[in-house]
């Protein structure tokens, strides 16, 4: 076969696990590179950054603090895409992504709650409140943990796909409660400062060591997702032989 030939030809090609192995492999180390590259670059943009005339140099605690927040919801997103695979369009690997992506966001969303409770500390007086903000997020760690330990406590594979699906498609509704909860309620977090409609308020000086940290774990997460996606396929495959072994054995 032709190395043209062995190409996917179309996305719904890569619903064949060998074919999205060999695209995986040829993407994990590029990703990896561009994302090392890019927060190397972050990580000295934000360094070199001033300091905020209120907050000094704990403002610097945003530049890893917004993106592992940022990212906890967007790993749910792609979670909840793949649930959408799973049940309606019925993709193969759409499973895969689901079981790979909890993890990821659950060190995400941990990450996003910690470095939170440190930033809060010097500037609110204490590490925890439950406001809107905080309770939605530990919210959405919880639903991590709850979908990891479903997809490990069902030995079927579809009936732990089914179910991990609906379950994160209903726990998407927190998405929207905690993006927009520093607008429903009295919460001591700031309304949005980078993504609004009349643009962002915060000064370009802090703002772009923002977006280039956002940005370098971004392509961080896809890279740490592809990985998983792989090791999941493996770990199947392992399954599967073990059982035909088993069988012929037995037979």
């Amino acid at each position: 076969m032709s190395e043209t030939s062995s190409r996917p030809s179309s996305w719904a090609d890569l619903a064949n696990p060998t074919r999205f192995m060999a695209l995986a492999d040829r993407l994990v180390p590029w990703l990896t590179v561009i994302a090392v590259v890019v927060l190397a670059v972050g990580f000295y943009m934000s360094f070199t950054a001033p300091e905020d005339f209120q907050q000094g140099v704990t403002v610097r605690i945003m530049y890893i603090h917004v993106p592992f927040a940022w990212l906890s919801m967007m790993c749910y997103t792609v979670m909840a895409l793949s649930a959408l695979g799973t049940l309606v369009w019925r993709h193969p690997l759409a499973d895969v992504s689901l079981k790979a992506a909890a993890p990821i966001g659950a060190v995400f969303t941990a990450l996003a709650l910690i470095t939170g409770s440190i930033w809060g500390k010097p500037m609110w007086g204490t590490w925890w409140v439950w406001d809107a903000r905080l309770t939605s997020v530990f919210v959405l760690f919880l639903m991590y943990l709850g979908i990891i330990a479903l997809t490990r406590a069902l030995d079927d594979v579809a009936r732990a796909a089914w179910a991990a699906a609906i379950i994160t498609l209903v726990g998407f509704i927190n998405i929207p409660i905690i993006k927009f909860s520093v607008e429903w309620w009295n919460t001591l977090h700031q309304p949005a400062s980078v993504f609004r409609l009349d643009g962002p308020t915060i000064d370009p000086s802090l703002l772009w060591p923002l977006l280039v940290m956002a940005i370098g774990f971004t392509v961080l997460f896809f890279a740490l997702h592809l990985i998983a996606m792989r090791t999941e396929i493996r770990r199947r495959r392992v399954i599967a032989m073990r059982r035909m072994a088993a069988r012929r054995a037995d037979a």
